[in-house]
């Protein structure tokens, strides 16, 4: 830890009887040490709030705490992913994308850039990871979008892809809600009484629900014959990662899209034949080199939804880029 200016300064001290005390002392200007303490501070607290606690002005705060996140990368080294997470994030209405790809055997995020989330962009991640650690990923774990997976393909072409399962389960979730408004529509009077107001009480893991979503979700079920079909096929795909050879998921697979037949579930219909066009990257699963955390890249992003919300108004890329990338590392 260095210092860059020294002066005396001449303090008073408690009296001794009638006699005032005064000391003499040389102090030194640290920054570093409380450059980490403000750093350490705003991991937990907006910069407005270090920056009441601490008497200083916003932008010190923010000065301060971006020269600890930059302490914190350093630190953490160059990065040499084996497995890698890939998604993308909205930074502003108007659909604006970054790309954020992790590291998903070390649990972090290694990288933010991007114009878009085009090929070109998704190209810009290989580029800055370099050709000799691309040859070397053996995993890329991504959701659906096509030009991730050329991306992938031109620069990493010997790493196995696999589609995120928390994705897969969003676009069903959001064929179980198409089926519930159709229902809704279809009916009229007090039939819609069950299925008004309950979208997420449905969309929800039964196990996440309070006792009273509980009991809505089995009036909703008993009341409703299709949606309560729909649920069921619903709850039992999750099913389809838990096989270790990917023969005995294609079973599944073709058993779960069998009992479609006669339901009248179009929207199911429709996501079967998508997990039936992307199928190799969902049975990739299946080999047990593959079997990584596919819950990371969605808890990262819920936690960057979380600085974003605390980051109200703040338009500087950069140090969004920063807290990103600092918010898995340890604390200095």
């Amino acid at each position: 830890m260095g210092w860059y200016d020294r002066k005396v300064r001449r303090v008073r001290d408690l009296s001794c009887g009638d006699t005032r005390i005064y000391l003499e002392l040389e102090v030194r200007r640290v920054t570093k040490r409380f450059a980490y303490y403000v750093g350490r501070r705003c991991r937990q607290a907006t910069i407005k709030d270090v920056a009441k606690e601490l008497a200083l002005d916003w932008h010190t705060v923010k000065a301060l705490e971006m020269q600890y996140m930059q302490a914190q990368l350093a630190r953490a080294g160059t990065p040499a992913p084996r497995a890698i997470g890939i998604d993308e994030i909205s930074i502003r209405k108007g659909h604006t994308y970054r790309i954020v790809v992790s590291d998903l055997i070390r649990g972090r995020p290694i990288w933010f850039g991007g114009e878009d989330r085009s090929e070109a962009s998704m190209s810009a991640f290989y580029a800055w990871l370099g050709a000799r650690k691309s040859s070397r990923l053996r995993l890329a774990v991504m959701d659906m979008w096509k030009p991730f997976r050329l991306a992938t393909q031109a620069h990493a072409p010997q790493a196995a892809i696999l589609f995120d399962k928390f994705h897969i389960m969003r676009h069903l979730g959001e064929a179980l809600d198409t089926i519930r408004k159709r229902e809704y529509a279809r009916l009229s009077g007090r039939d819609r009484r069950y299925i008004k107001g309950q979208k997420y009480t449905l969309l929800s893991r039964r196990e996440n629900l309070t006792l009273d979503g509980k009991r809505a979700l089995k009036a909703l079920l008993a009341a409703n014959k299709r949606l309560n079909t729909a649920y069921v096929l619903k709850e039992s795909f999750g099913q389809l990662w838990s096989y270790e050879r990917e023969g005995w998921a294609r079973r599944f697979f073709e058993n779960w899209r069998a009992s479609l037949k006669w339901q009248r579930l179009e929207p199911y219909e429709k996501f079967a034949v998508m997990i039936d066009r992307h199928w190799d990257g969902i049975a990739a699963y299946c080999r047990p080199e593959n079997k990584v955390s596919l819950g990371f890249v969605e808890g990262l992003n819920n936690k960057i939804r979380v600085i974003q919300r605390r980051a109200y108004g703040l338009h500087n890329e950069d140090y969004l880029r920063l807290k990103v990338l600092t918010c898995m590392l340890p604390a200095l």
